[in-house]
């Protein structure tokens, strides 16, 4: 059979939900973690009405993910893949990445960043409105962006500490020597900052990520210790050429910093909310909406095409789901074949239709 990232993988796809307590740094994580499923629950992960509900907002209707929950695993070893949302997300912010990767053979888990979530920062704003008359401005928001920078990476350990100790008994089993990670915007500077201190990680995918030069008086995302990488390990980074809050021009400086084998690939007509669930009604959300500190939001929605200009969502999703898995599969798995894929990148996107330059 021919290989092939940007299709659907041959297993059914669980998740569950759980709470992990960690205790060193008294921080209680609610953690995501999708995993293939045993054969007999083929099509239930596709079919609406067996199909797990996302609710990242207590108001919010639940919305349907390709996946069945609580159910048992295929047998493994399994590798695994951490997901870092980015600032105001939640850890099923892009399900349909992490449960691609799950039905092609990964356990991925995605922890919610507490203090950072999106609920947190609406009730953080909301906080300050009723207690000082305004929502967080430019210097709120970065000293907020600072502390908890502190505290993702070891969000990122905690998870993966938890998925590999075997203490989840649906996963079955997994493989403590095939791991990696990705994550979007100030996820993906989590990524690049848990690669560096976390020796376990042997591939990165960061997704349009923070940490490059920016548009702001000052980048809360700068940090000499994000790409003081002790050791080289392979990373493919993903961006958009149209990004109105991270611009393409950070994520040159990140690239050109990174160390070891790297490649990245610049998603045509994408914006920054390409790499979410959702993408249309995320991104027409942010233009709708006031948004204090980024950049000051009339500057931001200037940047900001109405969506219909821009390619369309499913496109852009098949595009990050398969480079994704190849990327992963050529470093964990040693896959030839996604080696091949990933040398030619440019002729595949097109050949499927999908927009890009590859640097």
């Amino acid at each position: 059979m021919r290989y092939d990232p940007f299709a659907r993988g041959p297993h059914p796809v669980g998740v569950v939900t759980l709470s992990s307590k960690d205790a060193l740094r008294e921080r209680e994580l609610p953690l995501e973690i999708w995993y293939p499923a045993h054969p007999d629950q083929r099509g239930r992960d596709l079919d609406p009405a067996s199909q797990a509900k996302v609710q990242p907002m207590p108001a919010a209707a639940p919305l349907g993910q390709a996946a069945v929950r609580d159910v048992p695993s295929a047998p493994g070893p399994h590798p695994v893949v951490a997901f870092s949302h980015g600032f105001a997300g939640h850890r099923c912010q892009s399900t349909f990445l992490c449960t691609h990767l799950a039905s092609h053979g990964y356990v991925v888990v995605a922890p919610d960043h507490v203090g950072n979530t999106t609920v947190d920062v609406m009730t953080q704003a909301m906080q300050m409105l009723q207690e000082q008359g305004k929502i967080p401005g430019p210097e709120e928001l970065s000293h907020r962006i600072q502390e908890i920078a502190d505290l993702r990476p070891g969000d990122l350990g905690h998870a993966l500490d938890r998925v590999l100790s075997g203490s989840v008994a649906l996963l079955g089993e997994v493989d403590a020597s095939r791991v990696a990670v990705t994550g979007h915007s100030f996820g993906g500077w989590t990524t690049l900052m848990t690669t560096g201190l976390d020796r376990r990680i042997r591939a990165a995918v960061p997704l349009a990520p923070a940490g490059g030069e920016t548009d702001l008086p000052s980048n809360p995302f700068e940090s000499d210790r994000l790409l003081a990488w002790d050791r080289d390990v392979p990373t493919l980074y993903l961006v958009a050429d149209r990004d109105s809050v991270l611009p393409l021009r950070g994520m040159h400086q990140l690239y050109a910093d990174t160390r070891g084998p790297r490649r990245m690939v610049i998603l045509e007509d994408a914006d920054h909310q390409h790499f979410c669930d959702n993408a249309e009604q995320v991104h027409e959300l942010m233009r709708a909406m006031p948004l204090p500190g980024i950049a000051g939001s009339a500057a931001l929605k200037s940047k900001m095409a109405p969506f219909a200009e821009l390619t369309p969502a499913g496109q852009t999703e098949q595009a990050i789901r398969g480079l994704t898995l190849a990327h992963f599969d050529a470093v964990l798995n040693a896959r030839e074949e996604a080696c091949e894929l990933l040398a030619d990148v440019g002729g595949v996107l097109a050949a499927l239709g999908l927009r890009a330059d590859v640097a």
